[in-house]
């Protein structure tokens, strides 16, 4: 008899924590949608994207903005499930029944690792449907031109290069310098200068004029090779690539910010913005944990205010949690405390809260 009315139990929190947290889920980034689309409707009908694109586009900018949401969303799930069952004395039947509070919130804290899960896989997919988005609201092709000048362009392999002038109508770049960070004799650093260099559309690759490369040997003596010509095997980036901005971190994948963030590390270059999105990818799942340990036994107190009291915690809740990731990205992002930690800083701060917060109520 025990074990059927806990388990019929278990059902019911898990069913009402589900409706909750789904309604949440979903909702926030319509809200969101909502207003990213009267904010930016008219840029977008200016570039002649049709209103299918648009949609569409929409539809892929969903799971973005459910990774920071979901975190919000069990917050919500927990705090208005435990509640309504604080206010209804569910609750103290189930005490008196012998199933202490701890007991009670285990369906709760399942449903929490299945939205960790879910977050996991939505950073996932984040880099893959922004990517789309970005392509049916012609953000590229907005922001590229015919020329650029005066910049530099991180690649692969550790590798920068800087030039003056790049021309994508005729794949023509001056003044070129390649510069690639190194260790030791096998792989030595260099710097590649070449007045200028063609793009060779039918191999894939740069043809570079009259240079001078540079080696400069960690033991040894350093040394400098003049040529006339050369083909660099490792500069295959397309003249169009070159005209974008750097990849955004938060628009990349785990393997490939580690990647990123390795080149980035050997070419002498900060990698802290980088390495603050990649453990964001891990520490914004685990809040979903986190924040139902939290949000368990505060939400006891909802009975005080009803469902207004809990709406005001679970928005200062939230804002407080969003505030505190844009700031430890920044501190992180500048090096203040270490990139890797700076990312699970609000996780450890509702810990915290929510582990004397457990401790402290009545069971």
């Amino acid at each position: 008899m025990r074990r059927h009315l806990t388990r019929a139990l278990d059902r019911y929190v898990l069913a009402e924590f589900s409706k909750i947290f789904i309604v949440t889920a979903v909702g926030f980034p319509f809200l969101l949608v909502v207003t990213d689309l009267a904010e930016n409707i008219e840029k977008y009908l200016n570039r002649h994207v049709s209103t299918h694109d648009i949609a569409l586009s929409y539809l892929f900018w969903m799971p973005d903005s459910m990774f920071m949401v979901l975190p919000a969303a069990v917050l919500f799930a927990t705090v208005f499930s435990i509640g309504a069952l604080t206010r209804h004395s569910e609750v103290t039947a189930a005490k008196a029944s012998g199933i202490s509070f701890y007991r009670l919130v285990m369906p709760i804290l399942l449903g929490a690792v299945f939205a960790c899960g879910l977050d996991l896989a939505l950073g996932e997919v984040v880099p893959i449907t922004n990517q789309r988005r970005s392509e049916l609201l012609q953000e590229d092709k907005a922001q590229q031109g015919n020329a650029r000048y005066t910049f530099a362009f991180a690649a692969q392999y550790g590798r920068v290069y800087k030039a003056y002038e790049l021309r994508v109508d005729t794949g023509m770049i001056r003044s070129l310098q390649i510069e690639r960070k190194g260790k030791g004799a096998s792989y030595p650093t260099y710097i590649l200068t070449a007045d200028t260099a063609k793009y060779d559309a039918r191999r894939g690759r740069w043809r570079l004029g009259a240079g001078v490369m540079h080696v400069m040997a960690d033991s040894g003596p350093s040394f400098a090779i003049s040529y006339t010509g050369a083909r660099d095997r490792y500069f295959t980036e397309q003249p169009a690539e070159m005209m974008l901005k750097p990849p955004d971190p938060h628009n990349m994948r785990y393997a490939e910010l580690t990647r990123v963030i390795q080149a980035t590390e050997r070419s002498g270059s900060d990698a802290n913005l980088s390495r603050v999105e990649r453990a964001l990818k891990l520490a914004v799942p685990a809040t979903c944990i986190i924040i139902a340990l939290f949000g368990a036994p505060l939400a006891t107190s909802t009975q005080r205010g009803g469902s207004a009291y809990g709406v005001a915690v679970s928005l200062a809740t939230t804002m407080i949690f969003l505030l505190l990731i844009q700031l430890t990205r920044a501190i992180g992002g500048k090096g203040v405390i270490p990139p890797d930690f700076a990312a699970w800083v609000p996780g450890i701060l509702f810990a915290c809260i929510g582990l004397v917060l457990l401790v402290r109520v009545r069971t």
